[in-house]
């Protein structure tokens, strides 16, 4: 009975933030603090599914950038979690499909994200040239998932180049987003989903590399993120034997 309820109201919270947002992005459409304003209003919703999120950022992130955040993507869940931790001055890149998802496609669509189409390999490098341009040229900040899906409980994924390319091109920093391990720890039937650590890292400069030494560079990204999930996750486990 509780996850029905549950999911009435996440229901009626998309309908309506879709509805009543893509509204208000039309009066400032593609506004560069859209994206960050919905992100965190959809991350407050963790509390309807019962978890209580934690994120800390360092303080050479915090009100700084651009950057090319990236972070690891889990399940269909990162949207009342993960979306908290989103900065303002931040986009996200999607895949263009997202545009017809009914009421959220429209909202996301209109706050400013780079859609991209993941069928086309072709249109690879004008992606990475959109993101440059965001970067450069808007001063944007760019929140991209390396892993390319959701890795549904199969641990960080191996990373795609795309985001690397980016930050290299567009000569700023990576900063890692970890977000501890929700898959198959959040039951919509109880009540208390314990707690979500999302956890930034210190900024990584892209500076001397390039296309010929980028796998070093996604080499100790993945290794800084993989052991620090690591981390998050005996955290959080810790935390949930206390109680």
């Amino acid at each position: 009975m509780l996850a029905v309820i549950r999911l009435i109201i996440l229901g009626i919270f998309v309908v309506l933030t879709g509805v009543l947002g893509s509204l208000f992005c039309l009066l400032r459409p593609f506004h560069r603090n859209n994206t960050s304003l919905f992100a965190h209003l959809f991350g407050s919703m963790h509390r309807v599914i019962g978890v209580d999120v934690e994120v800390r950022v360092p303080d050479s992130v915090q009100g700084k950038g651009p950057f090319v955040y990236v972070a690891n993507h889990q399940n269909s869940w990162d949207l009342f979690t993960l979306s908290s931790s989103l900065p303002p001055g931040t986009v996200t890149v999607g895949k263009k499909s997202l545009k017809w998802v009914p009421f959220f496609g429209q909202l996301y669509w209109l706050a400013g994200n780079i859609l991209i189409d993941r069928k086309n390999s072709s249109k690879a490098h004008g992606t990475i040239g959109k993101t440059i341009e965001a970067i450069q040229q808007q001063k944007l900040s760019i929140w991209l998932f390396p892993e390319g899906t959701r890795s549904y409980g199969k641990g960080l994924l191996k990373f795609k180049t795309g985001a690397f390319h980016s930050a290299i091109g567009a000569k700023v920093p990576l900063v890692p987003v970890c977000m501890s391990t929700t898959e198959g720890k959040i039951k919509l039937n109880r009540w208390n989903n314990g707690k979500v650590i999302i956890e930034m890292l210190e900024p990584i400069s892209t500076e001397g590399f390039n296309r010929e030494n980028i796998r070093t560079l996604m080499a100790t990204t993945h290794g800084a993120m993989l052991t620090t999930i690591n981390r998050l996750d005996a955290e959080v486990e810790a935390a949930w034997e206390k109680k």
